[in-house]
């Protein structure tokens, strides 16, 4: 990984086990000689109720995606992507909020999902929507075996997450 840039987007940049994963992770790569950034998607309060149903509903639970949602989610990705330099060899995504940015940004190198939500038993109708950005990554990385999605045609590999890797 010697002089490849790597980009990891995210939704917050403090609270929640990503944001700190991030915190810790990307001074750490950049340490070790990788040149890493962190960017954080932004969006509004209506952008955040709405994705946090979608990491419930990815495990499981309900979820109401009327059109105005999806699009309400669509938009806050296309906005982002239209004001933010996705310049990189590898762009890591992580979690639902940010992953349709695939779609708006132009693909080089590869690009990796890291989803930290169990995938094994999504809602029907959110896996249906969401299964298109999904499939246009290189690769999902989940956190445990249980949480693999049965029949994605993407590689799925494990990384077990850590606050602090040191």
């Amino acid at each position: 990984l010697q002089g490849k840039r790597i980009v990891h987007i995210n939704s917050t940049r403090d609270g929640g086990g990503v944001a700190e994963i991030l915190r810790s992770l990307v001074p750490l790569m950049n340490d070790l000689g990788i040149d890493a950034d962190w960017r954080v998607l932004e969006g509004t309060p209506d952008f955040f109720v709405l994705t946090k149903q979608f990491h419930n509903a990815l495990q499981g639970g309900a979820v109401d995606l009327s059109e105005a949602k999806a699009q309400l989610y669509l938009r806050a990705n296309e906005l982002f992507a239209a004001h933010c330099a996705v310049d990189a060899d590898c762009v890591v995504v992580h979690d639902p909020q940010p992953l349709p940015l695939i779609a708006f940004v132009k693909k080089s190198g590869p690009w990796v999902w890291r989803c930290h939500v169990d995938l094994s038993n999504p809602n029907a109708m959110l896996w249906e929507f969401l299964e298109r950005f999904i499939i246009q990554y290189d690769s999902v990385v989940m956190s445990c075996n249980g949480y693999r999605r049965n029949g994605l045609p993407v590689e799925q590999r494990i990384v077990c997450p850590a606050i602090d890797p040191l």
